[in-house]
């Protein structure tokens, strides 16, 4: 690969540290991450090793879902600093050779966004048709059976146009209208403002959303037996229905490639598309396909339950053998998820030797890597009590699904600091007592740390092509053990994980580059090791 081909698919093999801002680092002491603390802490994120950030939404919002609900894609909520602010982590990052990834939040607006407003007022304004709406049935019950993410019906009452509209999401989350044109060209629009400020790619929220069916034809009733919950709670009625018509819809492929000849104009410039379909590995590959849509995607596939290395191999070869022409990107954990440290722990007690392995294991899969602020330090599930929880669709289905507040509480920095180091008052979201006793400053300075684990791992394997970029073959998948080659150029490792905390033969050839707890022909529990064949 040349350096100027490089320099253009910096994402291939790239690890994307993601920060949620409202926890990483707040500089105003309002207990709310912002801006300023991204850059106060971009050293660190350097000293981590990764290629670029994605920071989750900060533009201005009611923050009814904590940024996911823009009412101004062009400026900066205050709560997080200011578009000078914005300049200067651009500045910044880029000094240290970090790239910015932005959330960009398409399918859907605020219901405070200046669209809406105009939009609901009446069915012949300027912005009638910008959003999803429908008459109401004859008896006055909506216009189908789709249902919102966030519990219960998908269609709300508008009483100033005398009819509903649809919201995936909350109800304060209104779907906008991509059928028409003028909403497509103002999206794009928005989406060049942050291309033209210097931001180097953007993760696309949802962006399977964008499009619904016309017809509004009704959602078909799904088995109970194939009712699975992926980034909602299980018990949620939206995992009753296969939802075929609310998302997905065939026009949002023509979409991509509109997205993707903007990015074009600015090349080196990246999408990665959030996929939530009934077969969200298919849709990657779809999105991904041809060379003229995004360019990843990734989905929930590995943010479940199911920790074993048979649902592990077996998902990564449906998709590889689906995505022969785009390129996956992997997380085990993001900002809507119990934390992996706690979700694949046994039960729910963290293991840092875990942690290192998932470190190692999350790096060496073929494709991207997104890492979740707080998964390089082990931070298992904040227990967070109902009085404490901010996230609406907690509140909503508390007791048996506790929200996404868990693994978004604020980054413990300092373990002696009463709010961790991440502010000099009170917080948004609680810093757990469990946290600081992991703190940032006390895994720097211990070298068995899942940290510097984390930080040496990334720097080894930059430097390793046939991680990077190599094809990938599984060669054991059992209980405990799973088992992969990855070849380049010629060369091939050779690359083995126990997942199990039960130690497991192993009968290696070749020269090891890499392990922790292997020891002769035995892999210690939860001990990995890779080596060049």
């Amino acid at each position: 690969m040349s350096n100027l081909t490089a320099q253009l698919h910096w994402w291939k093999g790239a690890v994307i540290y993601q920060i949620y801002p409202r926890s990483f680092q707040d500089t105003t002491n309002n207990g709310v991450g912002d801006l300023k603390g991204i850059i106060k802490r971009l050293d660190y994120i350097k000293a981590l090793g990764v290629d670029a950030v994605w920071i989750s939404p900060f533009f201005k919002s009611p923050m009814k879902d904590f940024g996911y609900d823009i009412s101004d894609y062009r400026d900066i909520d205050p709560l997080f600093g200011s578009l000078a602010d914005f300049d200067e982590l651009i500045e910044q990052a880029h000094q240290r050779d970090i790239k910015i990834v932005i959330d960009q939040v398409l399918s859907h607006t605020s219901d405070q966004h200046p669209w809406f407003i105009e939009s609901r007022e009446d069915q012949t304004n300027d912005k009638a048709d910008w959003y999803v709406w429908a008459d109401a049935n004859e008896d006055g019950s909506p216009p189908n059976n789709w249902l919102s993410i966030f519990g219960g019906c998908a269609w709300q009452w508008e009483p100033r146009r005398c009819q509903y509209y649809l919201h995936n999401f909350l109800t304060q989350q209104p779907d906008l209208n991509f059928h028409n044109e003028d909403v497509r060209k103002a999206v794009l629009d928005n989406v060049e403002f942050w291309l033209a400020r210097g931001v180097d790619g953007f993760r696309l929220d949802a962006i399977n959303f964008c499009y619904h069916d016309k017809e509004l034809r009704d959602n078909p009733a799904k088995p109970k037996h194939l009712r699975q919950g992926r980034g909602f709670s299980e018990d949620n009625p939206y995992a009753f229905q296969y939802h075929y018509f609310n998302n997905t819809q065939p026009e949002n492929l023509a979409f991509m490639q509109a997205i993707r000849s903007l990015m074009d104009k600015y090349p080196g410039a990246v999408t990665l598309g959030e996929i939530s379909s009934e077969d969200s590995l298919a849709t990657m590959s779809e999105y991904t396909s041809g060379g003229d849509k995004l360019h990843m995607g990734y989905s929930f596939e590995l943010l479940t339950k199911d920790y074993s290395p048979s649902y592990i191999r077996n998902t990564v070869e449906t998709l590889e053998s689906q995505m022969t022409e785009g390129w996956p990107c992997w997380a085990f954990s993001n900002h809507d998820v119990e934390r992996v440290a706690s979700r694949w722990s046994k039960d729910g007690v963290v293991n840092t030797e875990q942690v290192k392995m998932l470190h190692a294991l999350l790096a060496t899969l073929r494709g991207s890597v997104c890492m979740y602020q707080g998964e390089e330090l082990g931070l298992g599930e904040a227990e967070i009590s109902f009085e404490q929880l901010q996230d609406p669709y907690g509140i909503t289905f508390w007791p048996n699904f506790k929200g996404r507040d868990g693994c978004r509480t604020p980054l413990p920095w300092e373990n002696e600091s009463a709010f961790g180091g991440f502010s000099q008052s009170e917080t948004w979201l609680p810093v757990v007592e469990a946290h600081k006793a992991i703190a940032i400053n006390k895994q720097l300075a211990d070298n068995n740390s899942p940290l510097i684990h984390c930080q040496q791992f990334l720097a080894w394997r930059k430097e390793v092509d046939v991680l990077l970029y190599g094809d990938i073959t599984f060669t054991q998948s059992d209980e405990s053990i799973l088992a992969f080659e990855r070849s380049y150029n010629g060369k091939t490792l050779c690359c083995y994980f126990n997942l199990s905390a039960e130690s497991q033969p192993l009968t290696l050839t070749g020269k090891v580059l890499k392990a922790n707890h292997f020891d002769n022909a035995t892999l210690n529990s939860f001990g990995y090791v890779i080596a060049e064949r």
